[in-house]
């Protein structure tokens, strides 16, 4: 069998902040659809009955299930934000490589400030105090 080339993509494209963040992207779009587990969880336990729903606000409760909310908070706003500059991008705007250097770190930015709002104002102790 003769030996075949690598594919091309190995030798012509390099590790770019379009790259990053396309990756990122597709973890957030990942993380997120691992997510969809906790809130399955949820909603059966909601349709189950009282007792199930009590069970499962206890465990989705606990203080390591507040990390994981943020990660899939952080996922969402990042995976959101990300996806506007492609909306953006489909109109034509902003393609140019200092435009999108550029809107790649304004989507950073802009994840990472509403990430911190959002977890503070989501995940404060007392936030759901009756």
């Amino acid at each position: 069998m003769p030996e075949r080339p690598l594919s091309p993509h190995l030798s012509v494209y390099k590790f770019k902040y379009t790259l990053a963040t396309s990756i990122l992207n597709r973890f957030a779009g990942l993380i997120l659809s691992l997510g969809l587990i906790l809130l399955v969880y949820w909603l059966v336990a909601l349709a189950a009955g009282a007792r199930a729903y009590e069970q499962a606000r206890a465990i989705l409760s606990l203080g390591v299930c507040k990390l994981v909310y943020a990660i899939l908070l952080a996922a969402f706003v990042y995976h959101l934000t990300a996806g506007v500059r492609h909306l953006i991008w489909d109109t034509g705007r902003g393609l140019e490589r200092a435009s999108a250097r550029r809107s790649a770190w304004i989507v950073a930015g802009v994840s990472l400030i509403v990430t911190a709002v959002l977890i503070y104002w989501l995940l404060r102790p007392g936030a759901y105090a009756r």
